[in-house]
């Protein structure tokens, strides 16, 4: 079983891809970062980025793709980087009939560290472990890509469905009701929503 994760970024999108067997084993096959300059016009950057990763999605077609999900942070001009190359990757896996997984971030720590709050040095550390890596991932876009890799390998290994999204993108609830990172993803977006309903 191959799987895609994908960091979306627009000046840096992490891609890393694993196989999975039904031991819960996870294998490295790849990883790099998707690079364009804040200096060129934003077709051709969203256009760069997409065409590599089309190319990735036309090689060997995985079981799913695992995205992490776009929060809305109060810095706007990133959050709309990265919700636009997630669009795309949503529209070119869909074309190819790959199924797309949404995860928040706190999500992918709690799978891979055992801790929903662990920073970016534990994350990458665990990843370089469980892949059996000579050394750890080159940058951190790097290593949460590999990371929503694992994850996603692990939830269908368990017998989760290939697609986590509910209507507008928002994150299937597990079975029983919503893990503890999705609550809190959710009171945090309805906390923001508040806020803006205040300042209009």
């Amino acid at each position: 079983m191959r799987i895609i994760g994908i960091d979306p970024g627009l000046t840096r999108c992490g891609i890393g891809i694993v196989t999975a067997d039904s031991a819960r084993k996870v294998t490295f096959e790849h990883v790099e970062v998707l690079k364009s300059s804040s200096e060129t016009a934003l077709p051709e950057r969203i256009h760069r980025i997409g065409s590599s990763i089309e190319r990735l999605l036309d090689g060997e077609k995985p079981a799913g793709v695992a995205l992490e999900r776009v929060f809305a942070q109060d810095n706007v001009a990133s959050v709309m980087g990265v919700a636009q190359i997630s669009g795309v990757v949503m529209y070119l896996a869909e074309a190819r009939g790959i199924p797309v997984a949404l995860y928040t971030p706190n999500e992918v720590k709690a799978q891979v560290t055992g801790y929903g709050s662990a920073d970016k040095a534990q994350v990458t550390a665990m990843v370089t472990r469980l892949l059996g890596l000579a050394e750890p991932p080159k940058s951190a876009d790097a290593a949460d890509a590999l990371a929503l890799a694992i994850t996603h390998a692990w939830h269908l290994g368990r017998g989760g469905a290939a697609s986590r999204m509910e209507r507008f993108g928002r994150p299937a609830r597990a079975p029983g009701g919503e893990t503890p990172a999705q609550r809190a993803w959710r009171e945090a977006e309805s906390k923001l929503g508040r806020r803006r309903g205040a300042r209009s």
